[in-house]
């Protein structure tokens, strides 16, 4: 799954592709590196942001999917916690909606549910602004795993069939959190539905090797790697290209599958 943030503010790539041909720009050579999906974001979700209007992030979101549901083959995500921007979206040709905010917002469900579109359903604790001031658990990887398949039945008893779970690597852990869900990726497995981690360029990387956002690809390699050896099936990054050959090597080693 590759990253398309057409934010002026998203940590780590703000600004750079919030120009609408830019972004279809960009969103094609990911596609061209090897993505699989394109996942588009119109508002940033790092720590400490700040919530925008729906007009707003339609504003930002519109124009890009718009071109690329004419000009490209891979589904399309749509990275969103608002159900209107979600319906909009869907009703214009998008095909996944990535909600992080877990899917509280019950109209949420009704809308995918509607469209009969898949949906990832992340774990965050509190929003975006506020996600780093409660990192408190007793069992990081039990209450994840709860909220999860708490939130997943509920998609499934509203009848959206195609469900992905997202750990939710940054959203309101420490590193110690990250790495332990990242540890654990077979235990989200056992909920039957694919698992998603989403490590690129995160803080964690950041802290364990000291470096700014724009320094972390090695570190990324190095969580997408494991990611893929404990058992996730989706990677959302970034950097396309050197993510895909590291997974494709990753996943040669997991399975014993011949890749080329």
């Amino acid at each position: 799954m590759g990253i398309l943030n057409v934010t002026p503010d998203s940590f780590s790539d703000g600004g750079k592709f919030f120009d609408p041909k830019d972004a279809v720009t960009h969103a094609k050579q990911m596609i061209k590196d090897g993505a699989d999906i394109i996942d588009i974001g119109g508002e940033s979700t790092r720590p400490g942001s700040e919530r925008i209007s729906k007009d707003e992030e339609l504003k930002r979101v519109l124009p890009v999917l718009g071109a690329l549901v004419k000009e490209i083959k891979v589904p399309i995500s749509i990275d969103t916690m608002k159900h209107e921007v979600a319906d909009e979206c869907l009703t214009r040709g998008a095909h996944i909606i990535n909600d992080v905010s877990g899917l509280r917002d019950e109209k949420m469900i009704e809308i995918i549910a509607r469209h009969k579109a898949p949906v990832v359903i992340m774990h965050m604790r509190g929003a975006p602004g506020t996600m780093q001031d409660d990192t408190n658990y007793k069992n990081v990887v039990e209450e994840v795993k709860q909220y999860l398949k708490e939130q997943a039945g509920k998609a499934k008893a509203a009848g959206i069939e195609q469900i992905i779970i997202d750990p939710g690597i940054g959203f309101g852990k420490t590193v110690k959190h990250n790495l332990q869900l990242i540890q654990h990726i077979g235990d989200f497995k056992e909920l039957g539905y694919p698992v998603l981690i989403g490590p690129s360029r995160k803080s964690f990387i950041g802290k364990i090797l000291n470096l700014e956002a724009d320094e972390r690809l090695e570190g990324t390699l190095a969580a997408v790697t494991a990611s893929i050896l404990y058992g996730a099936e989706i990677i959302r990054v970034h950097d396309v290209k050197e993510c895909v050959r590291a997974a494709r090597i990753a996943t040669a080693i997991r399975d014993g599958k011949k890749v080329w």
